[in-house]
């Protein structure tokens, strides 16, 4: 399944050469949603705005998704 994860205005994270910001979406995969959820958190701590298994309307995210684990 796919997790998708928003940033507030001042979120900002740099992983592994990879900026996630206001202007992205992060997709997450994993098997449950319990698993994309532990990752969100892992990887982003609350510094995100809000994740869910629907995309969100990408018309707000000019940088579009950027992949955190491509399965």
């Amino acid at each position: 399944m796919k997790w998708y994860v928003t940033f507030g205005q001042i979120h900002i994270h740099k992983i592994n050469g990879r900026t996630f910001d206001k202007d992205c979406v992060a997709v997450i995969n994993g098997e449950t949603p319990e698993q994309c959820d532990k990752m969100a958190f892992e990887l982003f701590g609350d510094k995100f705005h809000r994740y869910s298994s629907q995309m969100p309307q990408m018309e707000y995210f000019p940088r579009g998704l950027i992949e955190v684990n491509p399965m």
